[in-house]
């Protein structure tokens, strides 16, 4: 017979202390991991919100620049101020016209002896200017502006405006009607552009009016979303040396500025915008003061990123005439 010797293992398992131990070590360990990956998601936010404002604010800026820039561009008589002596009118009267301040300053000009205004701005809620076809963001600036676009064109297209012109004259005209007989002209397509704020549900958006035949100024774009607040300031030469002097909030342009009517004229712009993320960031709180120019804006203590973006636009055809 055969015996088979047994031996008994004893398993041992862990202690009441070493397993209190270990569950402690493992618990920060969690915590470590939760904290890394918490800060790596806040500055992915972060990151993302900020890359977000410049590209918003860039685009803004490209945007207006490039339009803001050929402002007072009129073809051949680009540099003189346009009265009813060298402009004329052979359209239809525009339905649905956005007119601002001042003797002349519609879509197209009027027969009083008065400039017409290819420039005019206002902050909304803050003085007497104002669009009566719209309103604005409140404390926002809005800006005014209508030129020709080149190159000079053969065709027309029945939905805009143009302009036949030559060293001396100015005639505008429908695009679905005849070109005008005059001798020696150029013809251009018309712009009248209006850049203002306002808010789409609780996000602040660019917009711009512009013109055509049949809907007049009732066309609106968005351009670009975040654009929260504008100001813009008014560079005015003062020596005749192409130069900005002095630059000034729009409450501080007279009249006769606006008209050319004075030595002062305008040469260039400041254009500031504050940018502000689409979304919150309910770990973040703002209490940051911007300052877009003469403005300063503080106070807001929410949960949105902002930025402030800014150019300078030196103006390609200021006046030369004044008169």
């Amino acid at each position: 017979m055969r015996f088979i010797n047994v031996i008994q293992v004893k398993q041992l398992g862990f202690s009441l202390v070493e397993l209190m131990v270990s569950m402690v070590i493992s618990l920060f360990l969690t915590l470590g991991i939760f904290t890394m990956f918490n800060m790596s998601s806040t500055n992915v936010t972060t990151t993302s919100q900020f890359s977000q404002l410049q590209e918003n604010g860039r685009i803004a800026l490209a945007l207006m620049e490039r339009d803001l820039s050929q402002l007072g561009f009129m073809g051949d008589i680009t540099g003189t101020g346009l009265t009813t002596g060298n402009t004329s009118i052979s359209a239809t009267p525009v339905a649905n016209d956005c007119v601002g301040a001042g003797i002349n300053n519609a879509s197209f000009p009027n027969n009083q002896p008065a400039h017409f205004r290819v420039l005019w701005g206002f902050e909304q809620g803050v003085g007497a200017g104002n669009f009566p076809c719209f309103t604005a963001k409140t404390n926002t600036d809005v800006i005014q502006l209508k030129r020709l676009i080149g190159p000079s064109t053969l065709a027309t297209t029945v939905s805009r405006y143009y302009a036949a012109v030559t060293s001396d004259q100015l005639t505008f005209f429908d695009g679905s009607a005849a070109v005008p007989a005059i001798a020696n002209s150029r013809v251009w397509e018309y712009q009248h552009h209006i850049y203002f704020i306002n808010n789409d549900g609780t996000i602040p958006v660019l917009r711009r009016k512009n013109l055509s035949i049949g809907n007049g100024m009732n066309n609106e774009e968005q351009l670009v979303e975040g654009i929260e607040n504008m100001r813009i300031l008014y560079g005015f030469d003062n020596d005749g040396d192409d130069t900005a002097d002095s630059y000034m909030p729009v409450q501080n342009v007279t009249d006769l500025m606006w008209d050319n009517q004075l030595f002062q004229r305008l040469v260039s712009l400041k254009v500031f915008l504050l940018v502000r993320s689409i979304q919150e960031d309910k770990n973040y709180t703002n209490d940051v003061t911007y300052k877009l120019g003469d403005k300063t804006l503080s106070g807001f203590n929410d949960h949105y990123r902002r930025k402030v973006v800014s150019t300078t636009i030196v103006l390609e055809n200021p006046v030369l005439i004044r008169n």
